[in-house]
C-alpha cells in the first residue's frame, strides 16, 4: 500500500471519528443493506397476485425474482471495482438512486416484460449497494469496530428478508402488487440523503486501482455468472439439456475469464489473490455455508407442511424464526468478534452450523416441531458469529484500493452459495425422498429431510477443515483480525 493510499483511509476515519456523524453514516450503509435485502424477499410473495395480473404463468413470473438476482450475481463484483476505481461515495448514491428510481418503474410497469427488464435495473442498484456497503464501513469504522458494524449490516440483511413477506403481504392485500415496489421509493430517498450528508467525501483509491476498468473481463464474468445462474435456476429442479448447456458455457467462460484476467495489464480479480492465506477460504467457506442456508428455506417448508402437516400460517410463523434470530444475534456476533477475533469466532460459528445441520437430521424425527425449533436456534446464531468473524477477517486487513472488489467478491460467493443451494440441496431432498415431491407422504419427506441436512453437516465440516488450515497458516494481524486491542 501506498503512503497516500494509508495517509487517505487513515484521514477517512478520522472525519468519520465515533460521534454522530458516524452512526448517521452506518445508519445509511445499513438502510441500503436493508432495501438489496428486501427487494429479494419481499417480491416472492407479490409472485401470485402477478400471475393474475398479468394473466401469466409461473414460469413467466417467476422472472420478476430471477432478473433481480441475475443482475446482482453478474454485476456485484464488477460495481465494486469501479467504486474501487472512481470512488465508492459517488458510485453508492448512483446506486441508491437508481434503485429508487427503477423501483417506481416497476410500480408503473404496463406489462410483465417492462416489470421484469424494472427488475434487472433494481438488481443493478441493489448491486452496488450490497458490494459498497461493505466497503464504505472500513472506511468509516475503526478496525477495532469493523466486528460490530458487520454484525450490523448482517441484521439487516436478514430483517429484510424477515420482513418482505410479512409487509409484502399486507401491502397487497390493501394497495395491490404496485406497492410492493413504491414501499422503496421514500426508504430509498432516506437512505441517499444520509449518504449525502454523512459519508466521507474523497474515498476515491489511489495509485494501481486508477490503472483501468477490466471491460472485457467484466463482460466475460458477466456472462460466466449469468449462465451459472440460469443452469442452477430454470427447470425448477429438471435439470435438462439446457441446463446442461448453460453449465459447459459457463465452464468455458470461466476458463476463457481466467486467461484474459492473466495477460490484462489492469485486471478486474488478480488472481494472485485468491491464494491468499485468508481470501480464498473465506471465499470458498462463504458459498459453502450460504449453500447450507439455503437448504432450510428450499426444506424447511416442506417438511413443515408435507412432513408434520401444518397449515400455510404455521408453516409461515415457524419459518420466521430464523430471520428473528439472525436480527437479534447479528450486533451481538460482531460485537464477540471485536472481543475475540475473527479466525477464532469463525471456527466457533462453524461448529455451532455443523451441530445445527445435525440437529435438523435427527431432532425432527424425534421430538417433531419443538426439535426443528431448536436446531434453527442453534444453527443461525452460528451463522451470524460465522458470517460477522468471516467479513471482518477480509474486509480488516485489505488494502483501500481493493476493498470495494473484495466486497463485491463476498457477495458473489455468498450468491453463487445461495443459487447452488436452491439446486443441488433440493435434487439431493428429491432424491433421498424417492418420490414425486408434490405427492410425498410424511415419511418420504422425513427421509428426504434427513439426507439433506446429513449433507448440510458434511458441508459445514468441510468448511471447518478449510477454516483450521488456513488459520494455521496465518498469524499475527491476519490471525487476529477484528480482535480488540487490550486497554
Amino acid at each position: 500500500m501506498n503512503n497516500h493510499a494509508i495517509e487517505q483511509d487513515e484521514s477517512v476515519v478520522g472525519r468519520t471519528g465515533p460521534g454522530s456523524s458516524a452512526r448517521w453514516a452506518l445508519a445509511s450503509l445499513a438502510l441500503s443493506m436493508l432495501l438489496s435485502s428486501l427487494g429479494t424477499s419481499i417480491a416472492n410473495v407479490g409472485l401470485p397476485a402477478l400471475e393474475q395480473s398479468f394473466n401469466a404463468s409461473f414460469q413467466e413470473v417467476q422472472w420478476v425474482v430471477l432478473a433481480y438476482l441475475l443482475a446482482i450475481t453478474t454485476l456485484v463484483v464488477s460495481v465494486g471495482r469501479l467504486g474501487d476505481i472512481t470512488g465508492r461515495r459517488r458510485l453508492l448514491l448512483a446506486g441508491i438512486m437508481l434503485f429508487t428510481l427503477a423501483s417506481g418503474l416497476c410500480a408503473a410497469a404496463p406489462t410483465l416484460w417492462l416489470l421484469v427488464a424494472g427488475r434487472a435495473v433494481q438488481g443493478a442498484g441493489a448491486a452496488v449497494m450490497l458490494a459498497l456497503t461493505m466497503a464504505i464501513v472500513g472506511e468509516t469504522v475503526p478496525q477495532t469496530r469493523i466486528g460490530s458494524a458487520m454484525g450490523l449490516l448482517g441484521t439487516m440483511s436478514a430483517a429484510g428478508t424477515a420482513l418482505g413477506p410479512s409487509l409484502g403481504g399486507l401491502l397487497i392485500a390493501m394497495f395491490g402488487w404496485q406497492s410492493i415496489f413504491l414501499v422503496n421509493m421514500p426508504l430509498g430517498l432516506l437512505a441517499f440523503w444520509l449518504a449525502l450528508r454523512y459519508l466521507p467525501v474523497g474515498t476515491t483509491s489511489a495509485g494501481p486501482a486508477r490503472q483501468g476498468f477490466d471491460v472485457t473481463g467484466t463482460l466475460l464474468l458477466a456472462a460466466t455468472l449469468g449462465a451459472y445462474a440460469l443452469a442452477m435456476t430454470i427447470g425448477r429442479g429438471n435439470f435438462g439439456h439446457l441446463n446442461i448447456l448453460l453449465l459447459v458455457a459457463a465452464a468455458f467462460g470461466g476458463g476463457l475469464f481466467v486467461l484474459v484476467e492473466a495477460r490484462t495489464a489492469s485486471p478486474l480479480i488478480h488472481l494472485q489473490r485468491l491464494r491468499d492465506p485468508v481470501l480464498g477460504p473465506s471465499l470458498t467457506m462463504n458459498a459453502l455455508v450460504a449453500t447450507v442456508m439455503m437448504a432450510t428455506l428450499i426444506v424447511g417448508p416442506f417438511y413443515l407442511s408435507r412432513g408434520l402437516g401444518f397449515d400455510a400460517a404455521t408453516v409461515g410463523i415457524v419459518m420466521s424464526i430464523g430471520p428473528v434470530i439472525s436480527i437479534l444475534s447479528g450486533v451481538p456476533a460482531g460485537r464477540i468478534v471485536d472481543r475475540f477475533g475473527a479466525a477464532q469466532i469463525a471456527m466457533v460459528g462453524l461448529v455451532a452450523m455443523a451441530a445445527g445441520a445435525m440437529a435438523l437430521a435427527l431432532l425432527p424425527a424425534i421430538y417433531g416441531i419443538a426439535g426443528y425449533i431448536f436446531a434453527i436456534a442453534v444453527l443461525t446464531p452460528g451463522y451470524q458469529l460465522f458470517q460477522a468473524a468471516n467479513t471482518t477477517s477480509v474486509m480488516t486487513n485489505v488494502k483501500p484500493g481493493e476493498r470495494g472488489v473484495l466486497s463485491g467478491m463476498l457477495n458473489l460467493a455468498r450468491n453463487v452459495g445461495l443459487i447452488t443451494g436452491a439446486s443441488v440441496m433440493g435434487a439431493v431432498f428429491a432424491f433421498a425422498s424417492k418420490a414425486d415431491i408434490a405427492a410425498a407422504g410424511p415419511d418420504a419427506v422425513a427421509t428426504g429431510m434427513q439426507a439433506t441436512f446429513a449433507a448440510a453437516a458434511g458441508l459445514i465440516v468441510v468448511s471447518l477443515a478449510i477454516a483450521i488450515a488456513a488459520y494455521r497458516r496465518v498469524s499475527g494481524p491476519e490471525l487476529n483480525a477484528g480482535k480488540a486491542s487490550p486497554e
